[in-house]
């Protein structure tokens, strides 16, 4: 069963000097279900990193886990008012908020960015290499494998963990070092939730149209200024042999 958690957090901070103290109270929603069943709401307060009392909706009440926290339970576990607010957030904070939650976090896909691309090799036993990289996908969970005329590759590749961008999207970097070998085909496999079905991509070693044009250009370049040279030359034999 997962759980899928939401905080909402608080932070007061007092500081005097190079010391201080730093109090935080953290309120989670706990879903393990669509269907609300088993839903639980927290409420935590913290004092210079140690929890020291709790409310579960589950238990009922607070419970205190130190000494200063233990007063604190006994005293708002009396008070009928501050228990009837905290068991009532169960519905008006995680309840009330579930679909949202689900929508916006938990049930929200967005298909990865593929590029696959030649990169410079390090100093090893392979002349080449390959980079796969998927960028902006979400949820984080994804799997990148290198395929070989169709046959899974396991040696030679190294990846990266996910790497978070800072926008609520991940990226990630998957590397295959090899020695081309003629008519191969070298594909990189991407498999994500968003993806109805594995998508492959193929590697194409033939130079992109911008290059295959650059160096059409600088061909035809050369072949223009061989044939100039080569009439200036016979203008100057025949110059200087009095022909002309």
């Amino acid at each position: 069963m997962s759980i899928f958690c939401v905080s909402l957090t608080l932070v007061l901070s007092i500081f005097s000097g190079t010391d201080g103290y730093f109090e935080q109270v953290v309120r989670q929603c706990r879903y393990s279900s669509k269907d609300l069943q088993g839903i639980e709401f927290i409420d935590s307060y913290v004092f210079n990193k140690a929890e020291y009392i709790r409310f579960n909706s589950t238990v009922g009440k607070f419970v205190g886990y130190t000494e200063l926290g233990v007063k604190n339970a006994e005293a708002w576990n009396s008070d009928a008012a501050v228990l009837a607010v905290e068991r009532g957030e169960l519905e008006r904070y995680c309840k009330h908020n579930a679909d949202l939650h689900y929508s916006t976090i938990l049930d929200k896909t967005v298909e990865p960015h593929v590029r696959l691309s030649s990169v410079a090799p390090p100093s090893g036993r392979h002349p080449a290499m390959l980079m796969c990289s998927a960028y902006d996908f979400y949820p984080k969970p994804i799997r990148v494998t290198w395929l070989r005329d169709g046959r899974e590759v396991k040696s030679d590749v190294t990846s990266t963990e996910e790497l978070a961008n800072g926008d609520w999207y991940y990226q990630i970097h998957s590397h295959l070092e090899y020695t081309p070998r003629s008519g191969e085909k070298i594909s990189c496999m991407v498999e994500h939730i968003s993806l109805t079905e594995p998508m492959v991509y193929h590697w194409d070693p033939s130079l992109p149209e911008a290059e295959r044009n650059k160096i059409a250009i600088g061909a035809s370049g050369l072949v223009l200024g061989a044939i100039l040279a080569l009439a200036g030359l016979i203008y100057y034999k025949k110059k200087s042999s009095g022909v002309l």
